[in-house]
């Protein structure tokens, strides 16, 4: 017994269930079946599902059904990352609500307590995947700090080390004042801040010259906490303003402390006051000046951004405390000539929104320039594709312009350096500590060397260097490279991300498939839009415009929401969220349960014929039902996910429900015959087929109950549909079917006539035989009667479909003066609409650039516009006659 409303909460839970104990998600390596690999982009391991998870993974759950019902080896496989800043940053925030500091712990305390909250969290964001309905193999689950991936992580640097790929350098990095660790550069993210713009008087050394502007030289600085710092004033060799000064001294204000004037062509003599302050430790432009220059360096920032004792004042105070304290001590002292508002962009690090700060320090490093090579390569000629390709261009300007990664993070939850020091500073790189006393023995012959002389690196590597060996070492192809399942799974196949990881993740798992396997990772890299509100802002839960995904299942099943994102969803594009598009889901998924409760409520003679109107019909369908099959698998090959759903969801609201149903339907309390009930039983069956990636509950369910299934079947390993033979000229006939139909009911609406009233048509056309066998279809769905074809124009009212002319005896139903009203109304608009299409035909790059068949198609309605706009004025004249 079919229930009488779709109830989503009673059904999905029953099928994900069934899902799982029948395994139909696992996968295992078959030589007679084609592979198909997907890896998800793993999230945090203490996340939760949020809005742009949805997308990305119904987007990947579609493309790993549909391979699966095509009777591919499909191996979604699922995991997360450990991210170390994130998960760091949460545990210490939570040992800080029990009155613990992390400094008080030692290393191996502290990483109990990551363990304990990884344990306690790590699975929540995969368990709401399975809400979502994803058909992952969870057998496969993996986690970026299990034994297996850490060893390949550590293998991997070692590895690159020994090629001398890998190096220790002193370097100016991002730096994250809040989680106290190094971020890379694409990390970073670029905010405009409104800040105050202070111009600040450095008296010169040695009393007043002509031309120093009263005694000193002013520079412009946002940032006048820093100028203890400084170490120079720069001015442009070409500005004669100061060239007179080059080689002078100034005392940096409130310490005193004298510094040179220098001069260099990077400085812009427009900008400002055309005058820079030098401040190697705390901008990188500044140290690069400072290099050429030869000038000293100091920093005066602690690590967690507050001011140390070079500083001289303000020490202790936090940066931008000391920022506003400082302004205020300076007017003191007269050196603030004016304060003007200003905005400009500063990076904030992605993970904690903490302002970086521009800092040197002792970091390991990447060498990128030779390894990303191959990896920019293959995706300049598409053997990797980027799907949209405008993403190619910002890819190439990257990777042409790569710099080394700095790797390492100042962190305790990761992946700990293998990297070991000797009391003199020597680096030996070994897997573990006994392993770097055999090197320090017998490399350096220093056999009297123990364990306790020897300490390894505290930091951990940046949490990407494990994310980029992700597609390997799932598969354990790190450790063990020619293993059956790497040899067969790898390289996978599509890769569902956003492209604000185009850099952090795609690239370099890209570097990290060519070094380690001579191949890329993946051929295809689906790119997914951001889901924003309606204003446009990214929805995120801290800024609170993103509803909680797992409460819209609940409200409204998960095929409503899957259905939803996608509606409006284009690869690239941003994804402008409405919980309109969730009620569309929702509306569609009642539609489908409606018209299937439908059929399974008709009775069945079997002694009754199938009419000729409903083998018609059901020869329109296959036809229809075959075309946009094709249709939906050129848009797969196009990574056209949101089309696909787009033509599947017209086939089955309009075509299927909205006319095929209309047609075959008997009459009221009325039997149907057995042939067209199976034929439409099979048209279900199929479009469950055809729609089960987009929505998998509802399609399950109806599936199971069109007809006995074997027991462990399942839609989800039921064959995909595939297009057979297309009859165009009968797609043909029932369009202009759908326009007659359509025209007579415009016309009964416009005077409200029942659509119960028979009236009279009569058709005037070159090709009677084309109506002659659809006549009992309109005399069905327009109730029209009787239906006779003319020579010449008959009484009543005409409207004309393509060539065709056709009139409806309103008899003594005909108000004239309404009528003339209804006719002119429509003229007009008809008018406009010639317009509209008359003024895409004269544009020359529409003309030029469409697909050939879409500028026929304008031509085919302006045709159509100028018969119908013919028939209109001779109906008005025949009003008037």
């Amino acid at each position: 017994m079919i229930s009488k409303t779709y109830a989503p909460q009673e059904i999905e839970d029953k099928w994900y269930s069934y899902w799982i104990e029948n395994k139909f998600f696992q996968s295992k390596p078959n030589p007679d079946k084609e592979p198909y690999t997907i890896v998800i982009p793993p999230p945090n391991v203490t996340g939760v599902l949020h809005m742009g998870h949805m997308l990305n993974n119904t987007i990947q759950d579609i493309l790993i059904r549909k391979a699966r019902m095509e009777g591919k080896e499909a191996c979604w496989v699922p995991g997360t990352d450990h991210a170390s800043i994130a998960t760091e940053a949460k545990v210490v925030a939570m040992l800080k609500e029990k009155g613990i500091n992390k400094n008080d712990l030692t290393r191996d305390e502290f990483l109990e307590y990551c363990w304990e909250w990884t344990h306690k969290y790590g699975g929540i964001i995969l368990k709401q995947l399975r809400k979502l309905g994803a058909s992952c193999d969870w057998d496969r689950t993996r986690f970026t700090m299990e034994p297996d991936l850490y060893d390949s992580v550590i293998d991997v640097f070692i590895d690159l080390y020994n090629k001398e790929d890998i190096y220790r350098g002193h370097r100016m990095v991002n730096w994250d004042p809040q989680a106290r660790t190094t971020v890379s550069d694409e990390e970073v993210i670029m905010k405009e801040v409104s800040q105050r713009l202070v111009y600040l008087k450095y008296p010169l050394v040695g009393g007043q010259e002509e031309g120093s502007m009263e005694d000193g030289i002013v520079i412009a600085t946002t940032r006048p906490e820093t100028i203890m710092a400084d170490v120079a004033i720069c001015v442009n060799p070409n500005d004669e303003r100061y060239r007179h000064l080059v080689g002078k001294m100034v005392a940096i204000p409130l310490i005193g402390r004298a510094i040179p004037v220098i001069a260099d062509d990077y400085v812009e003599m427009e900008f400002g006051t055309g005058c820079l302050k030098v401040t190697p430790a705390h901008d990188i432009n500044d140290y690069e000046l400072g290099k050429r220059h030869g000038l000293t360096i100091i920093d005066l920032l602690n690590e967690d951004g507050t001011l140390n004792e070079k500083a001289q004042i303000l020490v202790g105070e936090d940066r931008f405390a000391a920022r506003k304290k400082i302004i205020k001590m300076l007017e003191e002292a007269g050196n603030v000539v004016k304060i003007e508002e200003y905005k400009s962009n500063v990076g904030h690090s992605e993970r904690t929104n903490a302002v970086i700060e521009p800092r040197l320090s002792e970091q390991w490093f990447l060498k990128m320039e030779k390894i990303s090579k191959p990896a920019l390569d293959n995706v300049m000629d598409d053997t990797i594709q980027l799907i949209p390709a405008k993403f190619k261009n910002t890819y190439r300007h990257w990777m042409e312009n790569v710099r080394d990664w700095n790797i390492s993070r100042q962190l305790w939850w990761g992946h700990r350096i293998p990297a070991y020091y000797l009391k003199d500073g020597t680096i030996i790189v070994a897997k573990s500590k006994k392993e770097a006393l055999r090197k320090a023995q017998h490399e350096y012959q220093l056999f009297a060397l123990t364990e306790e002389d020897i300490t390894q690196d505290p930091d951990v590597l940046d949490t990407w260097f494990s994310s980029w060996l992700w597609p390997i070492s799932v598969f354990n192809g790190i450790k063990e490279p020619d293993n059956e399942e790497v040899s067969y799974y790898y390289p996978t196949n599509d890769l569902v991300t956003a492209p604000e990881i185009l850099f952090f993740w795609v690239a370099r798992m890209i570097i990290a498939g060519y070094e380690y396997r001579g191949q890329y990772p993946f051929k295809n890299v689906y790119l997914t839009g951001i889901v924003r509100d309606k204003l446009g802002h990214k929805m995120s839960k801290s800024l609170g415009n993103s509803p909680d995904p797992i409460d819209l299942i609940e409200q409204y099943g998960a095929d409503s929401i899957r259905t939803g994102m996608l509606f409006s969803s284009q690869a690239g594009n941003d994804l402008p969220y409405d919980e309109k598009l969730v009620e569309q889901g929702r509306n569609f998924g009642n539609k489908i349960w409606n018209a299937f409760r439908l059929v399974k409520g008709w009775t069945v003679d079997e002694a009754l014929a199938a009419p000729a109107s409903s083998q018609l019909a059901v020869q329109w369908f296959e036809s229809k039902l075959n075309q946009t099959i094709a249709e939906v698998d050129d848009h797969f090959s196009k990574f056209r996910i949101s089309d696909a759903l787009n033509t599947v969801y017209k086939l089955i609201w309009d075509d299927f429900c909205s006319q095929y149903l209309e047609m075959i339907k008997p009459g009221y309390e009325q039997p149907i015959d057995p042939a067209t009930l199976e034929a439409t039983l099979e048209f279900f069956d199929r479009l469950m087929r055809l729609i089960h990636p987009f929505t998998p509950f509802i399609s399950e369910e109806i599936w199971q109950n069109i007809r006995q299934r074997a027991e462990n079947d399942s839609i989800c390993i039921a064959p995909f549909p595939k297009a057979g033979e297309v009859d165009n000229a009968l797609l043909n006939d029932f369009e202009i079917l759908f326009e007659v139909i359509s025209s007579i009911r415009n016309i009964r609406n416009a005077r409200n006539m029942s659509p119960k009233t028979a009236l009279p048509l009569a058709v005037r056309s070159d090709n009677p035989g084309r109506y002659e066998r659809l006549v009992e279809l309109i005399t069905k769905l327009a109730y029209v009667e009787p239906v006779s074809f003319v020579a010449e124009e008959a009484e009543g009212t005409s409207f004309r479909v393509r060539s065709d002319e056709f009139f409806i005896n309103l008899a003594d139903e005909i108000d004239v003066e309404t009528e003339r009203e209804n006719l002119l109304k429509e003229l007009e608009y008809t008018r406009g609409f010639l317009d509209s299409v008359l003024k895409k035909l004269s544009n020359e790059r529409f003309v030029q650039n469409a697909k050939g068949d879409i500028v026929e198609k304008e031509r085919q309605k302006q045709a159509d516009a100028e018969a119908k706009i013919e028939t209109l004025n001779e109906a008005l004249a025949r009003l008037s006659n």
